[in-house]
């Protein structure tokens, strides 16, 4: 959900809350709201306190354990308390990647009383007491607490067990739930596929490197023993010829003896 959602959700969820209101609510008395046919699955609830007896006791309704010493700002003489369970509707509104709910999504938010003047303020909350807890049912082990921040981004942490439910620990106003990580989409085939070729690869290659290494090993021992076999043969020439030899480059080669064919007179009658 992106920001402006997060807000359009929190603004309808004030104002139904405080359209149920009686005429003249009670201090410290949780009242439901009302909501239309579109928002089946989801409860509002709102209370309404004097502030300093908020700031000096807290307060612990709808799940949430709110310590002492919340500051709040701006100053109103009373404050009212909107607290939202989307149920079933959870997954419509939030999510996060790669995990799925196992908890409703639970937030509340902090409004001024609005008075004869009717405005209704949001208040900025400060915590010098400790963190406000939220409470869930039991969930599965490996649970992680999530926040879902009205900017659309969300941070997930550690599952406390300071009470007998389990606790996630928050420090402001917002939304709340639990995720567990989703399973691997890879089955054990596609995982044994994957190893098997990842060894085929494996061996593709070393094989490919022992033929090269075992050609060139071939390479080198022909040439060296063609090297010994023309090395016997001039030995051998040199024993056997008479011929003269004479260096060419790094070999022996054998020439003949240069002799020249004298002259024969075919007739000896001189005329």
């Amino acid at each position: 959900m992106d920001n402006s959602s997060s807000t359009l959700l929190d603004d309808l969820f004030q104002e139904y809350a405080h359209k149920s209101l009686p005429t003249r609510p009670q201090t410290g008395v949780l009242y439901n709201a009302s909501l239309p046919s579109n928002f089946t699955g989801v409860e509002v609830s709102m209370v309404r306190l004097r502030w300093d007896s908020f700031r000096r006791k807290g307060a612990n309704y709808s799940g949430f354990l709110m310590p002492p010493q919340i500051f709040a700002y701006p100053y109103f003489t009373r404050i009212d308390i909107v607290y939202s369970n989307l149920g079933s509707r959870s997954s419509d509104y939030y999510s996060v990647p790669n995990h799925t709910l196992v908890a409703p999504v639970v937030g509340f938010n902090i409004y001024g009383s609005p008075g004869q003047n009717g405005n209704l303020t949001k208040l900025n909350l400060t915590l010098f007491g400790g963190p406000v807890l939220v409470q869930f049912p039991p969930v599965p082990q490996k649970a992680k607490c999530v926040t879902f921040y009205s900017n659309g981004t969300f941070e997930m942490s550690n599952v406390t067990n300071v009470t007998q439910q389990d606790t996630c620990t928050v420090r402001d106003q917002g939304h709340f739930s639990m995720v567990v990580e989703l399973p691997s989409t890879s089955t054990p085939n596609d995982k044994e596929r994957t190893k098997l070729w990842r060894w085929w690869v494996f061996g593709f290659g070393v094989g490919v490197l022992g033929l090269l290494l075992i050609g060139f090993i071939a390479f080198m021992m022909v040439r060296i023993f063609r090297m010994r076999n023309i090395g016997k043969m001039e030995k051998e020439a040199e024993k056997n010829e008479v011929l003269d030899t004479t260096n060419v480059g790094q070999s022996k080669m054998p020439i003949a003896t240069v002799i020249r064919t004298q002259p024969v007179i075919e007739n000896d009658y001189v005329p």
